[in-house]
């Protein structure tokens, strides 16, 4: 049996390619059939194509006409109980990259013990509630901590360029187990929404404890119990010791305390690049009327997104200005760890149906763009301390509230403050400030040459319903944690495998997850 015809491709009409019924007509017509005659169609990617002066959607697609051979469709992964006396693998951090080690470790017949700082997705709510209506941050329990990390309240973006540390696929297929929409499995840029995310990180948990796993919620780890090059155990706030046989430490971009507690326990950590800059929020119809060549969106087309970058030069120095993690249809959301910092970013619903659209826009920073006397005095922490100077400075310019500074895009390009704001998603409130006086001067002018160049790609961007809200901050973690480039394991540390986002080697749900199910699989060796 034979697929008739091999793998094609067909440019549809949005109002086509989005109805079920009519896309499956118009692929079965494309090969000579009606329907019924098929077996099976098998839609293999979809997606958007407005490059030309005309929209269309593009999908790829098998028709089958005998049964369908084994493999093609999807079969769920049986996990099934690890027994009682099975490897222990301790992961530090329910984010993607932790869950998905914990269930890597399953299916390998090891028993995963997961240790989050914060709360449970359903307890976590009302901390972000409190977050933004009273302006209280608890430090363990925010839009960065708690169960499912940074990604369970945020847009759920899908797509990663990672494919060769690992099966985006398989983590999609993993995703649609526990309760994602099959349309993540064809889309060339899925995303879930952070309404979808809560109930599908609930079930990946509930897959762990059900079979022999365990998930541990208020357990911030303080300190690292180290013997000669391996680790014995790791003690909590509680005052709790939990030993294993390997540790996977998959703790986000934010954990700035655990970036301490490594030399504490004489193992190293080391500089990275990161990005820094504001979110730019635009109202979304814009974004459409510019993304569509001037047709709007209509019924059947989604939020329109874009992706920008330019590069600067600047004493000497060649740093690239880029939007990070554009969200269509959006809401930007107060993502501050400690009391004192303002941070921003941003997060989509499943419809991305919000009036606005935003996206951060910041600048490349390698680590020797931080102040001097900074690195004199931290090291290889010298970023982390520079970000959370900005933060800081973001937070006092606010009037040490979570009320974020803000400037309409023309102002900050003229360096005035702005008279008056226009409307925005950010529900903590904004407070008229020169952004100038927050970002550092370089960074602040390369940003301003990055916007004006944007200005000349998309029409309208820099007009008078642009504003930038600041900070953007932790686009990723200044620090790197060093690992062996094949054995993934610490150099100091046979039994410690830094994992995901947090350690430096991750940059998003997917290739976290990916890197997650990587070193557990280096653990179980």
């Amino acid at each position: 049996m034979s697929p008739v015809p091999q793998e094609f491709e067909l440019a549809l009409a949005p109002e086509i390619a989005y109805d079920e019924v009519a896309c499956e007509r118009a692929l079965l017509a494309h090969v000579g059939l009606q329907p019924g005659e098929a077996d099976y169609v098998h839609v293999l990617r979809r997606s958007l194509d407005a490059r030309g002066g005309k929209v269309v959607v593009r999908i790829r697609a098998v028709v089958y006409i005998d049964p369908v051979p084994p493999g093609v469709a999807y079969a769920p992964i049986a996990f099934r109980p690890v027994p009682t006396d099975a490897r222990r693998v301790l992961i530090v951090g329910a984010g993607p990259a932790g869950l998905f080690a914990a269930l890597r470790c399953l299916e390998l017949g090891a028993r995963p013990i997961v240790l989050e700082r914060g709360k449970d997705v359903r307890a976590r709510r009302r901390d972000l509630a409190a977050l933004t209506k009273q302006h209280v941050v608890d430090p363990d329990s925010n839009y960065c901590f708690g169960e499912g990390g940074a990604g369970t309240y945020s847009d759920g973006k899908l797509y990663t360029r990672s494919n060769k540390r690992g099966d985006v696929m398989r983590i999609l297929r993993l995703l649609v187990q526990h309760g994602a929409p099959s349309e993540i499995l064809i889309e060339a840029h899925p995303h879930i929404g952070t309404n979808k995310l809560p109930p599908l990180i609930a079930a990946i948990r509930e897959t762990i404890r059900t079979n022999g796993g365990e998930v541990h919620f208020g357990q911030r780890v303080t300190e690292l119990v180290r013997s000669a090059n391996r680790l014995q155990a790791v003690r909590t706030q509680t005052g709790e010791e939990f030993a294993a046989d390997a540790f996977i430490l998959a703790t986000g971009h934010s954990a700035r305390d655990i970036y301490e507690l490594l030399p504490a326990a004489g193992l190293l950590v080391e500089a990275k690049p990161f990005a820094l800059g504001v979110r730019a929020e635009h109202p979304q119809a814009l974004i459409d009327t510019s993304q569509y060549h001037g047709r709007g969106r209509g019924e059947w087309l989604p939020a329109a997104s874009y992706a920008l970058v330019h590069q600067t030069h600047q004493g000497g120095r060649q740093r690239g200005v880029f939007s990070f993690c554009m969200c269509p249809g959006g809401y930007i959301v107060p993502a501050a760890t400690a009391p004192g910092e303002v941070v921003v970013n941003g997060m989509s619903p499943s419809r991305r149906d919000s009036r606005f659209a935003n996206s951060g826009i910041v600048v490349a920073v390698e680590p020797d763009d931080i102040p001097v006397e900074l690195r004199r005095q931290y090291g290889p922490l010298a970023g982390l301390r520079w970000q959370q100077q900005i933060e800081q400075a973001a937070c006092a310019a606010a009037g040490n509230t979570q009320a974020a500074p803000a400037q309409l895009l023309p102002d900050f390009l003229k360096k005035r403050v702005s008279a008056e704001l226009v409307d925005t998603s950010y529900q903590p409130g904004l407070t008229s400030v020169d952004l100038h006086q927050v970002l550092p001067s370089e960074l602040a002018a390369r940003l301003s040459e990055g916007f004006a160049a944007f200005g000349q790609k998309i029409r309208g961007y820099v007009g008078e319903s642009a504003q930038i809200i600041g900070v953007e901050s932790r686009t990723s973690s200044p620090v790197r944690i060093p690992r062996d480039r094949d054995t993934l394991q610490h150099p100091q540390a046979a039994n410690l495998f830094p994992c995901g986002e947090g350690a430096g080697y991750a940059g998003g749900i997917v290739s976290a997850a990916m890197d997650g199910e990587r070193c557990a699989e280096a653990a179980l060796v």
